[in-house]
């Protein structure tokens, strides 16, 4: 039984909304929810598509005898297979991008180091220009530059290395004359690849909160520590993101591998070297010209293992990434 007060208080307050019922959308909300979600639908149908596209396109070579092979395409010997002749393509695509990698990633952290944390503003405003103007020279020009001005210069080094380490198998000589190597090859990758890393890890860097540097400082760190200890920390996960972005180029660079490296189709781990390796987009560049129908079906298989290379690096990436999702700033 409801007294007279309760009874006015209930008349008083207002009606309760539908748990169920939303708020209308403007115009602005829906249609940037379509094109939004559209874009989306659209890289993973462009995705699928390519996918599709190299898989139709390189069933005629999967499933012709490998006994047929040689015969019908011009650059397979007699005796190779599909397998064995792109294996050592893959060999070599991977190891001059692991050598771009191991090169470019530690001078990349310390340059956007050094722009983010220790140079002046008006320094790092022209260092921060320089690296987004390297990223834009097309990769013919880098090629040139390693034709021409380095592989001069890297010889007497390369000589030094094969005659100080040659122990290790890996700088085991005789050392090629011109160097036209993986090492060589590697090299101009790793200038490729640093403006990329550099411009993003100087991002993330950026993006280190800064109760946490002042923190760190406060307690007695110096820059490097402080650096060493707030900074780094916090932009693992970029900073494996901006290696990832680096070996996506590495591994599909074309003209710059082909204009400074003398192909070879082996199993080598001789990178001072030359006639010993070769990366797939190279070849697929240098031996499409000659290229018969069945050759066009060979090459376009290679690039489905590329395909497959770069999707499953990335897919390591993101999940590398995800592992350290939760650490934020407000942590």
């Amino acid at each position: 039984m409801t007294t007279t007060g309760e009874t006015a208080v209930k008349q008083k307050m207002p009606p309760q909304p539908d748990k169920q019922q939303r708020a209308p959308q403007r115009p602005g909300d829906v249609v940037f929810s379509a094109a939004a979600r559209a874009a989306g639908t659209l890289i993973l149908v462009i995705l699928a598509a390519v996918a599709v596209f190299l898989v139709v396109e390189a069933w005629p070579a999967i499933e012709i005898p490998s006994s047929e092979l040689a015969t019908k395409v011009s650059f397979i010997e007699d005796g190779d297979s599909l397998l064995s002749y792109v294996g050592p393509l893959v060999f070599g695509t991977i190891l001059a991008a692991i050598i771009a990698l191991v090169i470019a990633t530690p001078v990349s952290i310390g340059v956007a180091l050094f722009i983010s944390h220790y140079s002046p503003r008006r320094v790092a405003q022209v260092f921060g220009y320089i690296v987004d103007l390297l990223a834009a020279i097309p990769s013919v020009v880098y090629g040139l530059w390693g034709a021409l001005w380095l592989m001069p210069r890297v010889a007497p080094f390369f000589d030094w290395l094969s005659s100080t380490l040659g122990f290790v198998p890996l700088f085991e000589g005789p050392v090629a004359t011109p160097p036209r190597t993986i090492l060589t090859a590697g090299i101009v990758l790793a200038v490729m690849i640093l403006p990329i890393i550099t411009a993003v890890a100087r991002e993330v860097f950026l993006q280190t909160p800064l109760l946490h540097q002042e923190a760190a400082l406060a307690l007695g760190a110096t820059r490097w520590e402080m650096v060493r200890l707030a900074v780094l920390p916090f932009a693992r996960s970029g900073i494996i993101s901006a290696t990832m972005l680096g070996l996506g180029r590495a591994l599909g660079e074309t003209m710059a591998v082909a204009m400074v490296l003398s192909p070879g189709l082996t199993y080598s781990i001789f990178i001072l070297q030359a006639g010993q390796h070769q990366n797939i987009a190279a070849n697929i560049a240098l031996k499409f010209p000659e290229a018969t129908s069945l050759g066009v079906n060979v090459l376009i298989f290679t690039g489905l293992v590329l395909f497959v290379i770069t999707l499953i690096v990335n897919m390591i990436a993101r999940w590398i990434v995800s592992r350290r999702a939760e650490f934020s700033g407000a942590n």
